[in-house]
């Protein structure tokens, strides 16, 4: 009875483990939030290709903006669906979270962002995401899609 008592206690505490430190990962699905308006824009699905991190839009949450066109942007981005396009390309690992990279694309200006991506230390439900723009930068929280 013992044994048992102690595989089942075992077992309890790895699933527990694994789900926690799923719940820390900064792949999966983020709700974007307007960090001018506080209210949310769209669903991004972060995910890791050859070692580096990518992220398309998922989810339009504006309402009225769920077909919108990419009517600023330039080339064969022009008119194209925002829905579904890559915002984040080949950002890379750079230890304890952080991801950095040259492509973090805004659709709403046209405009591609260096950008600085990590898990907020204090809430890992949320994700921190820096785009910058020569000296200038900007900092939106990101909230983690559950489920």
């Amino acid at each position: 009875m013992k044994r048992k008592m102690g595989r089942i206690l075992f077992l309890g505490l790895l699933i527990l483990t694994s789900c926690v430190v799923s719940s820390q990962s900064i792949f999966g699905d983020w709700k974007t939030i307007d960090d001018r308006t506080g209210k949310p824009k769209a669903v991004i699905s972060i995910y890791e290709k050859d070692g580096l991190m990518y992220g398309h839009i998922v989810k339009i949450l504006e309402k009225g903006k769920e077909n919108a066109l990419c009517s600023k942007c330039d080339g064969e981005m022009k008119n194209e669906p925002i829905l579904g396009m890559t915002i984040i390309e080949g950002a890379e690992h750079h230890g304890k979270g952080i991801y950095k990279g040259d492509t973090l694309f805004d659709p709403e200006q046209a405009m591609t962002f260096r950008c600085k991506i990590w898990l907020n230390p204090d809430n890992t439900n949320e994700l921190r995401v820096r785009g910058y723009l020569a000296f200038i930068y900007r900092t939106q929280t990101w909230i983690r899609v559950q489920g």
